[in-house]
């Protein structure tokens, strides 16, 4: 016969059991670390890199967290680089507002959708977060539906702009402001809304709450380059030519319009679903004229040309040296510089000569030699004729421009999507996570932000003539 003590013993075995069963461990060590909480395009394959976050400080000290042999991108610091105030945006599509948000307590600076001011405003509340599609030092990148809205069309008559799928990046105010990324994130959204290129991911919106701004971005579902290079190893030259095609022709666009990117690498490419490749995450571009230079030193260590990291200054040739970098790591599998220390790794950058691989054609190591000059003066590209120069290299001589930049040459691979709104092309430690768009603390300075509200000039926007 069972005792009192022994059936209390049990049943308090039976409670610790239930508990045990129910203990859920938290996605992240410390509640009180901020920085941690949300998300940037940069770090989509990582977490989040171990860099000092005060770009005044030495960025060298210590070896960064390496994610399939590279590190991450990162800001240093810059002779000419202030804090700017506020600088509001100009651009036809703004339009500022206040308003409440659906789902948050704070206001939130919306966006008027609709012509001749009728419409309604758009915010958070608009877009359903499905998924997390990656995760940074600034925030999250979700995965987002965007909700059936009725409208009041230009010409009085009601309508329907329908939902659809969007990546939504959001940037924490606070984090932005404490590591003096400010002139960064503007400049961000700012250049995202003068370009429009077959091979450019589009931004469709931009607004913001009192703590975050939100880019509503293209979902391309296809997932990062990233992803398919390391699981296929290594592209053919033809699959790697298609590819490094549309890159020099995005690259070459930005170029004409006075933009840089400064952060060209494999994670901040995607592909979409008839596997043409998307440039995205414009976080380190900036805006630079011919005889300018730009002396920040920024981007990632393995793709970063050998002017940036001597602090010569640089301009528009750095980007092609990425694109060098790029091409040699979709044919060989790895970039020709890698170290697990960022200081030995930016030595070998700047003394050590590209090894190339006898197996590749003599016309892609002559590419890979043009784009991978030391000297940007001599870099393929650099001169007058800029991307046209490396367009009409011998081993693009299979290239027909023209159908290129229509879409009209088909790639021979296309990742496999079962739909829409498909996620199985992003890493799985990201697309797991809580769904939860946390919350964050109201910053001081927001006046930093002021004009950041945008809508892109899409026909379905508005009524027909």
């Amino acid at each position: 016969m069972m005792t009192s003590s022994s059936t209390h013993k049990k049943t308090l075995h039976s409670i610790l059991a239930t508990k045990l069963n129910n203990l859920t461990i938290p996605t992240t060590t410390s509640s009180s670390s901020p920085d941690h909480d949300e998300f940037d395009f940069n770090d989509v394959f990582g977490p989040t890199s171990s860099t000092n976050p005060n770009p005044n400080s030495s960025i060298f000290l210590g070896d960064p967290q390496i994610i399939h042999n590279r590190s991450h991108s990162f800001i240093g610091p810059s002779p000419r680089y202030t804090l700017s105030k506020s600088l509001p945006f100009s651009h036809d599509f703004d339009a500022e507002s206040s308003g409440e948000e659906e789902n948050e307590v704070e206001k939130v600076e919306n966006v008027q959708v609709g012509k001749a001011g009728m419409g309604y405003r758009i915010g958070p509340g608009d877009f359903e977060i499905m998924r997390v599609i990656g995760k940074g030092s600034f925030g999250k990148v979700f995965q987002v539906r965007r909700r059936d809205r009725s409208v009041v069309n230009g010409d009085g008559g009601d309508g329907v702009i329908g939902d659809g799928i969007y990546a939504m990046k959001v940037m924490r105010k606070d984090t932005i402001i404490k590591n003096n990324h400010v002139d960064y994130m503007k400049a961000e959204r700012d250049i995202l809304t003068k370009v429009v290129h077959p091979f450019v991911v589009q931004l469709r919106y931009s607004f913001q709450t009192k703590t975050k701004l939100y880019l509503i971005l293209d979902f391309i579902n296809g997932g990062h380059l990233f992803f398919h290079l390391y699981r296929q190893g290594i592209f053919s030259e033809d699959q790697a030519r298609v590819y490094t095609a549309e890159i020099v022709s995005a690259v070459s666009h930005l170029h004409q319009r006075g933009i840089v990117h400064r952060d060209l690498k494999p994670e901040n490419i995607l592909m979409d679903a008839d596997g043409h490749v998307m440039l995205t995450d414009f976080g380190l571009a900036k805006e630079i004229d011919e005889s300018s230079r730009s002396n920040s030193l920024c981007g990632t260590t393995e793709y970063m040309a050998p002017e940036i990291l001597l602090a010569k200054g640089h301009n528009k040739n750095a980007d092609w040296w990425s694109v060098g970098i790029l091409l040699y790591e979709m044919l060989t599998g790895k970039p020709p510089y890698t170290h697990s220390n960022r200081k030995k790794l930016q030595e070998k950058i700047i003394n050590e000569k590209v090894k190339l691989l006898p197996r590749l054609s003599g016309e892609a190591h002559s590419l890979l030699k043009g784009l991978l000059q030391k000297d940007p003066s001599l870099r393929l590209g650099s001169g007058p004729r800029g991307g046209d120069e490396i367009k009409s290299h011998k081993w693009f001589k299979t290239i027909n421009w023209k159908k290129l930049e229509s879409r009209e040459l088909q790639p021979k691979f296309k990742p496999d999507i079962s739909g829409e709104d498909c996620t199985e092309n992003f890493d799985k430690c990201w697309t797991a996570m809580p769904l939860d768009d946390s919350p964050a603390p109201t910053p001081t300075g927001g006046e930093h932000f002021h004009g950041y509200t945008y809508v892109a000039p899409n026909p379905w926007l508005s009524s027909p003539e």
